[in-house]
């Protein structure tokens, strides 16, 4: 059975039902149908002196194209711990349609631990991405407005791009105000992907609606031929932003196949943006269970250090463990084997590939200081000889693997993860810290985590680079946080330098202020924000038929 034909074959809850199970009353559920809702802002309001629950982090070694399976372990986690009596929840990302019409063709899970309904949260859900694209897009055509009836505030230089959520390459450069209109001024643009925007990134670090309406007003617009910055709120733009994220703001509540609840709220990529859901859904969420999954995507060198370094010290938040998800396939991809005998069984693959998986060990154990377990998500080709040679190769490390059966198993296939985590939790032992401090320099964060966790040589910066950390300085924005958009393929920023050998440098070649986000972009390598869609996209096999029922999302 396909993805969607499990998830259709099973009987979900009414959505009430697995509100009651974490104790939200009906009156604090907006109901999106049967299925789905957004939670009331009392709910927090009412809990927030309650003691927090253990918070579990799963992140990945760096990825093979289709990915290693985060999404499911996080979910098979979760079952799992509902399985040996404890009250779980979990607080994940939504998906995004440039993922789902392209290579992935879905974010919601696999086998039998999904969360539900598929197709809906992999399609328009419950519109928040919508309403990030149209708020974006409102200020896009504020400023163009603002220009065209005089431009009273000097616009000099636009920063400020249009988005889609849409994988579109030819939106990367464009030209627009092109109608020969007598005041309308042409002028050279771009398009970013919806969860790059930086709404993307507000939505989910604000922690309510007033700091919501802040943070847009801040957004950094442009500037004037003086050099001095343009802001959203000199144009006005907040309030009506606001209008439109209203109920975006609000988390999600949905369930797994198992009727685990699960909050998913937000989903910026992690690869060209912080890559975590909102500030808001993960800390509703521990209040409301005594253990949250969550997810941090791509790799732990993206993925679970922005969310350490930004997501987790704007929340005063940190993880209780780790879950690092690994494959077979993975870790022979890093060792050089070819894609096409990927599946075939290879142990010097596995002995050459497996570099990769200590280093994200290393740095989550002994850079940040955090509780770790390996989790082998299991697919059908792996064989006994394989399994158990990566287990030797941890177990002389002195690494803790668990082999998660999720998808084929459910819950029930997370059950020695779910055991091995109650007892990883439970350490006290509180050797934590960040990868730099706010106070650094720009450039010496940069540095920092380029050197600390990619185990780059050093950075090489552009000059326009240099001079935007100058600039960004000046305008007294030196002490935010860094997030540095970077391929998710290598610790490197050459997505083909899969095992990393030898020294090699971080290029830097832009460096971009998102201060109603608050923090600092750093482009490295050859990163777009406007992904492009692969030579057979998804799209081409997602269809629906004349019952109404759709097939081709997985």
């Amino acid at each position: 059975m396909t993805d969607i034909e499990i998830a259709r074959s099973t009987k979900l809850d009414n959505i009430v039902e697995i509100a009651k199970k974490v104790g939200i009353q009906e009156e604090d559920v907006e109901q999106y149908g049967k299925y789905k809702a957004k939670i009331s802002d009392r709910v927090y309001e009412s809990l927030k002196h309650k003691e927090n629950g253990k918070l579990i982090l799963v992140t990945a070694v760096n990825p093979t194209p289709l990915g290693e399976g985060k999404t499911t372990i996080s979910i098979a986690v979760a079952d799992g711990l509902r399985k040996i009596g404890k009250n779980s929840i979990l607080a994940l990302r939504e998906p995004s349609l440039g993922p789902v019409f392209g290579i992935k063709g879905g974010a919601t899970g696999g086998g039998k631990v999904q969360i539900a309904p598929m197709e809906d949260i992999n399609l328009h859900f419950t519109g928040d991405i919508h309403a990030i694209t149209t708020a974006n897009n409102l200020l896009a055509s504020l400023i163009d407005n603002h220009i065209y009836f005089g431009n009273e505030l000097g616009f000099d230089k636009v920063v400020w791009k249009r988005c889609v959520d849409l994988n579109d390459r030819q939106l990367r450069e464009v030209e627009t105000g092109l109608s020969g209109e007598k005041k309308i001024v042409p002028r050279h643009d771009k398009f970013d992907i919806t969860v790059a925007s930086e709404i993307m990134a507000i939505v989910c670090l604000a922690s309510d609606l007033k700091d919501l309406k802040q943070r847009l007003g801040n957004i950094l617009i442009g500037y004037n031929k003086q050099g001095q910055a343009i802001y959203a709120k000199q144009l006005k733009a907040e309030g009506a932003m606001t209008v439109l994220l209203k109920d975006a703001l609000k988390p999600n509540l949905v369930q797994t196949l198992e009727h685990t609840p699960a909050i998913i709220h937000g989903g910026p990529f992690a690869n060209i943006a912080h890559g975590c859901n909102s500030i808001m859904a993960t800390k509703l969420a521990l209040k409301l269970g005594d253990y949250v999954i969550t997810e941090a995507g791509f790799g732990a060198d993206l993925g679970a250090e922005k969310f350490i370094d930004i997501k987790c010290r704007k929340a005063g938040i940190k993880p209780d463990a780790v879950v690092l998800v690994a494959t077979i396939k993975a870790i022979k991809y890093h060792g050089g084997v070819e894609k096409d005998k990927i599946q075939e069984e290879n142990i010097e693959g596995i002995e050459r590939g497996i570099d990769n998986l200590y280093r994200h060990v290393d740095n989550l154990k002994n850079k940040f200081g955090l509780n770790v377990i390996v989790a082998l998500n299991r697919y059908v080709q792996d064989t006994e000889k394989e399994i158990e040679f990566l287990k030797e190769k941890l177990a002389e490390k002195g690494v803790e693997l668990s082999l998660v059966e999720g998808w084929a198993k459910g819950g029930e296939g997370a059950k020695d993860m779910a055991e091995k985590l109650v007892k990883l939790t439970q350490q006290k032992e509180d050797r934590f810290s960040y990868m730099y401090e706010l106070e650094d320099s720009i450039q010496t964060k940069i540095e920092k985590v380029a050197t600390k966790i990619y185990g780059a040589k050093g950075v090489e910066f552009s000059e326009s680079a240099i001079a935007e950390m100058r600039k960004i300085e000046e305008l007294g924005y030196g002490e935010l946080p860094v997030c540095i958009a970077k391929t998710q393929y290598s610790f490197s920023d050459d997505a083909k330098n899969l095992e990393c050998k030898g020294d090699y440098n971080i290029t830097i070649r832009d460096i971009q202020l998102k201060a109603g986000a608050g923090f600092v972009v750093a482009l490295a390598g050859k990163i777009m924000t406007m992904p492009g869609l692969p030579k057979i996209p998804s799209a081409e096999s997602i269809d629906i038929d004349e019952k109404g029922e759709i097939t081709g999302i997985f």
